[in-house]
């Protein structure tokens, strides 16, 4: 259901209040089949109004349906076309993938309800003559951040907010989100404090993990009078690390069993502007966000042609030599295993940083190490300290082992 003005909105979320959230229903005998909700590559049309009279209850709500199919199709071609089109019962049947129940009323012999239809992408496209080619955005990591009594939350808790955008059915949209349900380490990575970070590393290793190039914001303050009264909702939508902002409106409601759909209206005003950004050129990757850290250099051919006879390195040798950045790989098992393994390797003599950037909780991350000296001599040093290590070309594999044993001294004769 579309609103265009904060006052209309809030009279339409009063009335939404009577029924629950939309959701797919299937067809009965005769009808389309229905499909899962958000089923990718259709075109949806929502709002479609019904109010049908029928001899049972079935029959009733059966024709609505069919009406709604019919409905539906003029919307369609009247969005698409500019003028509205018709087809037949049997035609529209073989080209609408699913109804979705926005609101409804069942009576013994009447069916009034708001419906969604959805057709078939690449039939109905071919039917009106247009293009189904759609520009979608890169993966989009969403965070959905609400505060409520002067505290935010992400996944810290189940929130309503982060229920309404997982109920998004975002096939129609041209936003490529990527949704998360705030299990495993969702809770660790993305919380209130991560929001406000401008770092663009770590928000590069978070977006690595779950497979985006790029961040989105959504964020609600609600606002209550008293226990029980009026609700007040104030919805932004940024992009980005910087928080660039998209849109912003007020939304209110009379009361709290109101909350599903005054959220359900406003994620739908959000993937609007989301979507209304893109098409503007607003919603591009940042430059520094998508660069990646430099990969690591061999050692300097000098030190290669005249490489150091000693296995361990020293602190003089290591202050006079090349700075090598190498990448170390370790086992971290929980975050405390991050940080007890970026303290170790930064404790080696020569090491002037050690940073994590790729983290994997649970596996093996990777660290980028700043060395004074080559890529043996680390390996010597990490040995010495009790670690097990693996080399390869640029990288160091380590894992903690058994305590180093002393070198022989010679026998006093």
């Amino acid at each position: 259901m579309q609103f265009r003005r904060p006052k209309t909105v809030i009279g339409a979320v009063a009335a939404l209040a009577l029924a629950g959230a939309g959701i797919m229903a299937a067809r009965g005998q005769g009808g389309a089949p229905a499909a899962p909700s958000g089923t990718i590559g259709s075109f949806e049309v929502s709002g479609v109004k019904v109010d049908v009279s029928g001899k049972t209850a079935d029959i009733a709500r059966q024709g609505g349906w069919r009406i709604a199919q019919r409905k539906g199709w003029a919307m369609l071609s009247q969005q698409l076309t500019g003028k509205p089109g018709s087809l037949s019962d049997s035609a529209l049947d073989s080209i609408v993938t699913g109804i979705v129940v926005e609101r409804e009323q069942i009576g013994p012999n009447r069916y009034i309800a708001s419906l969604g239809v959805q057709f078939d992408r690449a039939k109905a496209g071919s039917i009106l003559g247009v293009s189904i080619a759609v520009t979608h955005s890169p993966p989009m990591l969403l965070v959905p951040l609400q505060y409520s009594g002067g505290v935010g939350q992400v996944f810290e808790r189940d929130t309503a907010w982060a229920r309404a955008w997982n109920r998004l059915r975002a096939a129609g949209s041209t936003i490529d989100y990527v949704r998360l349900r705030g299990t495993g380490a969702d809770k660790l990575l993305l919380n209130t404090g991560q929001t406000l970070r401008h770092g663009r590393n770590w928000w590069r290793t978070i977006l690595d993990q779950y497979g985006a190039v790029d961040t989105l914001v959504a964020e609600v303050q609600l606002r209550r009078d008293y226990p029980g009264g009026p609700i007040v909702g104030i919805f932004s939508a940024t992009h980005g690390p910087d928080k660039a902002p998209i849109t912003s409106f007020a939304l209110r409601i009379d009361n709290g069993d109101a909350i599903d759909a005054l959220f359900d209206t406003a994620v739908a005003r959000i993937d609007k502007a989301y979507q209304a950004a893109l098409t503007e050129g607003r919603l591009h990757t940042d430059s520094v966000l998508a660069a990646r850290p430099p990969v690591a250099q061999p050692a300097a051919p000098a030190s290669e042609a005249t490489p150091l006879p000693t296995p361990l390195p020293s602190v003089e040798a290591s202050g006079t030599a090349a700075t090598a950045a190498i990448s170390v790989q370790v086992d971290t098992p929980n975050a405390a295993a991050v940080t007890a393994g970026e303290s170790a390797v930064r404790g080696v003599p020569g090491v002037r940083s050690a940073t994590t950037t790729s983290l994997a909780l649970g596996g093996i991350s990777v660290m980028r190490v700043s060395f004074e000296g080559s890529q043996a001599a680390l390996r010597a040093a990490l040995e010495s300290r009790g670690w097990s290590v693996q080399e390869g070309p640029g990288v160091l594999r380590i894992r903690r082992g058994a305590a180093p044993q002393a070198s022989p001294s010679p026998k006093a004769q």
